[in-house]
């Protein structure tokens, strides 16, 4: 292979008394490795010194800084900046995943939602190095990869370049040993969620507002503005939703013992019908060397016991050495108070299981909620009685939903969560402080960098958001009558 004759030069944003200015590194070809295929060039960019570094904004040894990185009133900037060689194996890495770019004109509420025309793809996209810019300070050598599974395809496949990115900022710590345990503020990952299919750009962020406020686990969220630079100046991908890790700071700050095993379940296994039992399918996110799968495996027995309808007390004194059906239940009333149909009882995902060390229990953990707040798709959301469901393939709630004890604490958590976390009066609050604040930015996205299809889109849909809570309060005073 002949040697490249490119000068490749890179504008890395300078933040200085607010204003932002640029200047440029240059990388000759005597820079770049060569390489026995056509598919990546490699940077030699290994000498470098990470001058920004601090214990507060870049060691392991500070303390998440939830204040800084998660703050609710704000809509902060981040800047990435990629080498133009390894923004290029990232679309050639989506190309080989997914198909060229803007292939099949899917769109969001098209062909590619789940179950509608996707490719079954079990591999991740790579991860490259890059910077990371906030605040005038530099993170060096992240490692960032696009995310998602159906909403990735299908913003790829439609022509949107806006897709949602994971940040893990000491993933090449091998490679670059000056990055050792580098963090973000006390954050090792963080993604940004590109609020596909939301034109309010406000689901991810209040449905995740909703759970904390209810007294759940859940992660903390942000509004942020995502400008990427990958050889030709900072381009505007539009508002982002960053979303806190569940298997880093999650566990971490939420529980006081972070060494027990949590799964991200992934397919049948997912839905814990009879006879679907796969660990290859119980995706673990800590302990991965361990196979050890007792706990869930125990679940799905005690789940199935013939006790269920013969000893209702034993069955539900087992069930709750195993699983925190406390916690369940309370998930179970504010998901189906909200509406979210992109998760258990209608698909078979998004959702963490995590063994608290604390009481050997098993607790639930709501994950990706882009798709809440509304009916949805795919049959739809469930109904607060679960008419439509079959118990028998989503036996966590139809089993418990048959039971009379569990019914009963059902229906106290689901009024309580129109009392309080939903309802009326607070989620209004929510939709009007966050719509005013993302309002500039949501609206100025461009076009192939954004969901909208014009800046009326918005309201519209945060219309709808205020509207929505006025009707799932009345059906739950229709319900529980």
């Amino acid at each position: 292979m002949r040697k490249l004759k490119t000068n490749i030069r890179l504008l890395l944003p300078l933040f200085m008394g607010g204003i932002i200015a640029f200047t440029s590194i240059s990388c000759s070809d005597d820079d770049l490795n060569n390489t026995t295929t056509t598919e990546e060039s490699v940077i030699d960019d290994t000498d470098f010194e990470p001058t920004d570094w601090t214990t507060e904004t870049h060691s392991k040894d500070a303390d998440p800084n939830f204040d800084e990185v998660f703050e609710d009133n704000a809509v902060k900037r981040l800047d990435i900046v990629i080498t133009e060689a390894r923004w290029q194996s990232m679309l050639d890495n989506m190309t080989d995943l997914y198909g060229p770019f803007g292939g099949s004109g899917g769109g969001p509420g098209g062909p590619g939602i789940p179950g509608g025309g996707t490719t079954e793809v079990d591999e991740d996209p790579i991860f490259v190095p890059a910077e990371v810019f906030y605040n005038g300070i530099e993170w060096y050598r992240v490692g960032v990869r696009f995310k998602g599974n159906s909403s990735l395809q299908t913003s790829w496949q439609s022509g949107i370049l806006k897709l949602s990115l994971k940040l893990d900022f000491d993933e090449f710590e091998d490679d670059y040993p000056q990055i050792d345990n580098q963090r973000f503020y006390g954050f090792k990952k963080l993604s940004l969620k590109n609020n596909f299919d939301d034109k309010s750009m406000l689901r991810e962020k209040v449905a995740t507002d909703v759970f904390r406020n209810a007294g759940l686990v859940a992660s903390h969220t942000a509004f942020y503005t995502v400008y990427v630079d990958h050889g030709n100046g900072p381009q505007y991908f539009g508002l982002y939703t960053l979303v806190e890790e569940v298997d880093d700071t999650v566990l971490d700050t939420q529980f006081s013992d972070n060494d027990g095993n949590l799964y991200k379940p992934d397919g049948d296994a997912a839905s814990f019908a009879f006879g679907t039992f796969n660990e290859d399918e119980y995706v673990k996110k800590t302990n991965e060397d361990d196979a050890d799968f007792s706990d869930v495996q125990s679940l799905l027995s005690i789940l199935h016991d013939d006790s269920r309808t013969t000893n209702p007390a034993d069955w539900r004194a087992n069930l709750e050495s195993t699983l925190d059906t406390d916690v369940f239940l309370k998930y179970l009333a504010v998901n189906t108070v909200v509406q979210n149909w992109d998760t258990y009882g209608r698909m078979t995902h998004n959702y963490f299981l995590y063994n608290n060390p604390d009481t050997s229990k098993l607790n639930w953990i709501p994950w990706d909620n882009n798709e809440s707040l509304q009916f949805g798709k795919m049959q739809g959301s469930l109904p607060l009685d679960f008419s439509n469901m079959n118990a028998a393939e989503w036996p966590l709630i139809g089993y418990l939903y048959q039971d009379s004890v569990y019914k009963a604490q059902y229906d106290m958590y689901v009024q309580e969560v129109v009392n309080d976390a939903f309802s009326i009066s607070n989620v209004q609050a929510l939709y009007a402080s966050y719509s005013s604040l993302i309002q500039p930015y949501a609206t100025s996205e461009i076009s192939g960098y954004s969901f909208l299809t014009s800046s009326a889109d918005f309201q519209t849909t945060v219309n709808e958001l205020n509207n929505h809570v006025v009707d799932r309060n009345n059906a739950v005073t229709d319900y529980l009558n």
